[in-house]
């Protein structure tokens, strides 16, 4: 699909909107409307000829009404069936499409994350079947890339969970069930944010050297965990918090911090909650629509391109 076009008379001239509620209603207001996007974008640009695997050539498929729950599209020559939805996240679901595809729609449209018992209630479905499918959605469309980290990377730890007594720099005492988080982010890009067991060295460095590229300057606070971080290639530049110095120059956390925040307080306003099983997935939903957030392309878009292509 291409780019919203800022013309669109839909949309108020004001409007910041990539994609409006009424554009959404207006390409899928229907299961058939969605699964002949998901056709067109898997098996056939013109939605009618794509290549049979039985007749080993481009064939014309014709789609049949049934009563199957998997929708096939069938080659006329021989009577082969492809399945548009195989192998993406719909598969073997008895949600309609277009409910999933709102609840998609409704993910990338606020920056802050939308509860399963909201899209229970906007979607009209079971809160079991509304929080199974936000979870494959940050699970398995918004899973993080390997992309490498250049220029100037903010590498900074942090704790999720419940409030537990700790010491003054907010570290969890000991049992704390606070939840160790590690992140880093390249100024004017993108981010990683992962789960972490602690906040050692040894678990640290693998994270940098797989998502920062050699010889790039990494900037974090004092925690001694980053220090001999030239011996994987790095240039470690630190800012000491403890002392109160939380900008030095060019040298500072803020960025990453403010992601931390972001994450912080969508959790603790939204989903009040999160356990340790499941907050990788958050994670996720959080920096993909942070490293997003500059697409000329609306994130639903996107998103949408991401559930056509399949695992």
């Amino acid at each position: 699909m291409t780019a919203v076009n800022r013309a669109n008379p839909i949309n108020a001239k004001s409007s910041d909107s990539q994609y409006t509620l009424m554009e959404f209603t207006e390409k899928f207001s229907t299961d058939a409307a969605c699964l002949e996007f998901l056709w067109k974008r898997r098996f056939s640009e013109d939605g009618e000829h794509a290549h049979c695997p039985k007749c080993n050539q481009i064939r014309s498929f014709k789609r049949y009404e049934s009563k199957q729950l998997a929708p096939s599209y069938t080659c006329v020559a021989c009577g082969y069936h492809l399945h548009p939805l195989a192998g993406t996240i719909f598969e073997k679901s008895s949600t309609s499409l277009k409910l999933w595809f709102y609840a998609m729609y409704l993910m990338v449209s606020t920056k802050c994350g939308i509860s399963a018992k909201q899209i229970e209630r906007e979607l009209g479905v079971t809160y079991k079947t509304a929080w199974r499918m936000a979870h494959l959605i940050r699970t398995n469309l918004m899973e993080q890339t390997d992309e490498p980290l250049s220029g100037v990377v903010e590498a900074d730890e942090t704790y999720i969970g419940g409030r537990r007594r700790g010491d003054k720099r907010g570290r969890p005492a000991p049992g704390s069930h606070k939840v160790p988080v590690f992140g880093m982010v390249q100024r004017q890009g993108q981010v990683r944010a992962m789960t972490v067991p602690n906040v050692r060295r040894a678990t640290i460095f693998p994270h940098l050297q797989k998502h920062v590229i050699p010889a790039t300057v990494v900037c974090t606070d004092e925690l001694k965990s980053y220090n001999k971080m030239e011996r994987i290639g790095l240039d470690h530049q630190a800012c000491n918090h403890a002392e109160h110095v939380y900008v030095s120059g060019t040298v500072h956390t803020n960025t990453i911090e403010g992601f931390w925040s972001l994450v912080k307080r969508g959790i603790g306003g939204v989903y009040h909650a999160v356990s340790a099983k499941h907050l990788q997935g958050y994670l996720n939903e959080y920096a993909w629509r942070y490293n997003h957030r500059d697409d000329d392309k609306a994130q639903f878009e996107t998103l949408l391109l991401r559930a056509a292509a399949g695992n």
